[in-house]
C-alpha cells in the first residue's frame, strides 16, 4: 500500500514522504495503521475480490512517486536513495530516462514499475499492489492488477516491471543491495 506522490518537484514531497513513514515505523512496532483515514482505506480494499480477510498489519506502507519519465538530469544518481530514505516502496512510470536510474530504483528497494495507459490517481491517493512479493518471486512481471484508493472507492489499474533479473528480484525482495549482500554473506 503506498501513498502516491506526483513528484520530487512537488514542494509537499518530504513532509508528506515522512507522514507516510510514520505509519509504517509505527505499523513495525505492533501499531495497527487502519484508523482515523486509514480506517476508510483499508475498508475500501476489503471490498477488493480475495481481499475480505486483509490484515493492515501484514502490509508495508511507503511513498510512491509517479512521473512520465524520471531519472533524467544531474539528480539521477542520488533521486533513488533519496527517496528511499524517506521511505518510498516503488516509482510508477510510463518509461526510465535511464537504465541506470532504473537500476538505482531496485538496488535501493524499489519496485520499478510501468503503467498501462494513463494515470488514474493523483496525489494523496492510496496505491494497494497485492501479491507483489509472490509475482517477484514467480517472474509474473508483465501484468499486476493495482488498485486506486480515492475518497473509499476503488479503482483497479495495471502495471507491469521490464524484465528483472533474478538478483534484481531477490535484491528488492530483500530492500535494498546492502541487505542482500549481508544476507548473502551471513547464509
Amino acid at each position: 500500500l503506498a501513498e502516491f506522490t506526483l513528484s520530487r518537484r512537488d514542494p509537499e514531497y518530504v513532509g508528506r514522504a515522512k507522514d507516510v513513514q510514520k505509519i509504517e515505523y509505527a505499523r513495525l512496532k505492533g501499531i495497527n495503521p487502519a484508523h482515523g483515514e486509514l480506517e476508510e482505506v483499508y475498508s475500501a480494499i476489503k471490498t477488493i475480490p480475495g481481499q475480505s480477510g486483509l490484515n493492515p498489519m501484514d502490509i508495508e506502507f511507503g511513498s510512491t512517486i509517479y512521473a512520465n519519465k524520471p531519472g533524467d538530469g544531474s539528480a539521477r544518481e542520488q533521486a533513488a536513495s533519496c527517496q528511499r530514505v524517506l521511505g518510498a516502496l516503488a516509482n510508477i512510470t510510463q518509461e526510465y530516462a535511464t537504465k541506470r536510474y532504473r537500476s538505482n530504483c531496485m538496488n535501493w528497494g524499489m519496485i520499478p514499475f510501468h503503467l498501462k495507459g494513463d494515470p488514474d490517481f493523483e496525489v494523496g491517493d492510496y496505491v494497494f499492489v497485492p501479491g507483489i512479493r509472490s509475482a517477484l518471486d514467480n517472474n509474473e512481471l508483465s501484468s499486476i492488477k493495482a488498485y486506486v484508493i480515492k475518497g473509499g472507492k476503488v479503482s483497479e489499474i495495471e502495471l507491469y516491471i521490464q524484465d528483472m533479473t533474478q538478483n534484481e528480484r531477490d535484491i528488492v525482495k530483500a530492500g535494498c543491495l546492502i541487505n542482500f549482500n549481508r544476507d548473502k554473506a551471513a547464509g
